[in-house]
């Protein structure tokens, strides 16, 4: 990564703890100091968790997490401790943690097993798999064909009726189904996402969020009436609705659009902050830069 000066860190972290700025400014702060990386955006990042808004904090924890760097982890070990920070914030620091890899988290994972926010607790369950795979494995690839840093290894079936019923097995280990998720994900077809979708209906609000965050990263648009009906029912968990935004904010299409448009005033300050940030991605997915950007990776 290359080093960029402090000069020139600072005025973006600004933006990112300027409160009176628009939402999606500062999430495109936040995005431009984790592709950054180094001490003054870890910096930047950690004053930021001070805000109001729990969406942009999560967020703050999940990048965090995506850069990897073991500078962090004593502030994400400070956020899953803050009993005042909000479920989803504390969640996202857990899985942080998670990704960094490092086995030191080990204990104070532990510690958070039992947590009365059953989120946390099974956020922690999962991050632990994850360290202690590590710790066990020589070749950490697999197969990935996005980007993130994911919360556990894909499983190595490529049987979508083996996965789906992994997937959907309410008696196996969170972290074990976490695997077939990933496993799904990763064959990118039409199949596969529809199995992916039947888990919005899982038990766990934790698993129901990270399904919703999944069929965001594929962006198919065959998955949108799943993502639809869980944003659309005020009794499901903020943060499965505030990712469900967020997937339909990512496949962009003009029913997308349209349904996010339904909850910009929603009760639920995280949903409706997700709306504005996914209507902001749509307008950037639609762009003329970002087709000619697809186009050309393409």
């Amino acid at each position: 990564m290359v080093q960029v000066e402090r000069e020139k860190v600072l005025p973006i972290g600004k933006v990112l703890n300027d409160k009176s700025r628009p939402l999606k400014e500062r999430f495109r702060a936040l995005f431009t100091l984790r592709n950054i990386g180094g001490p003054d955006a870890i910096e930047c990042i950690n004053l930021c968790f001070q805000d109001d808004s729990a969406l942009l904090k999560h967020e703050l924890a999940y990048c965090l997490g995506q850069m990897q760097d073991k500078a962090a982890i004593p502030i994400l070990v400070k956020v899953l401790e803050d009993k005042h920070q909000e479920p989803m914030v504390r969640h996202e620091a857990a899985e942080a943690l998670g990704a960094i890899g490092c086995p030191n988290v080990i204990p104070i994972l532990e510690k958070y097993l039992n947590d009365p926010v059953i989120e946390v607790a099974e956020t922690c369950e999962i991050a632990l798999g994850r360290v202690k795979w590590i710790g066990q494995k020589e070749d950490l690839t697999d197969d990935n064909p996005f980007s993130s840093v994911d919360p556990t290894p894909p499983l190595a079936s490529k049987n979508v009726a083996e996965l789906k019923s992994i997937l959907l097995d309410e008696s196996s280990s969170l972290f074990n189904r976490y695997r077939a998720m990933f496993s799904l994900r990763n064959l990118r077809t039409e199949e596969s996402i529809l199995a992916l979708s039947a888990g919005l209906k899982g038990n766990s609000a934790l698993f129901r969020h990270e399904i919703a965050f999944v069929l965001g990263q594929l962006q198919e648009p065959c998955s949108i009436p799943f993502l639809a009906e869980n944003l659309r029912d005020t009794v499901e968990n903020e943060m499965v609705r505030h990712e469900c935004a967020e997937a339909l904010g990512a496949i962009a299409t003009e029913d997308c659009i349209g349904i996010l448009k339904e909850y910009l005033m929603d009760e639920k300050i995280v949903v409706k902050e997700s709306c504005e940030v996914a209507l902001d991605l749509c307008e950037y997915e639609n762009s003329p830069e970002f087709q000619y950007a697809n186009f050309l990776k393409n």
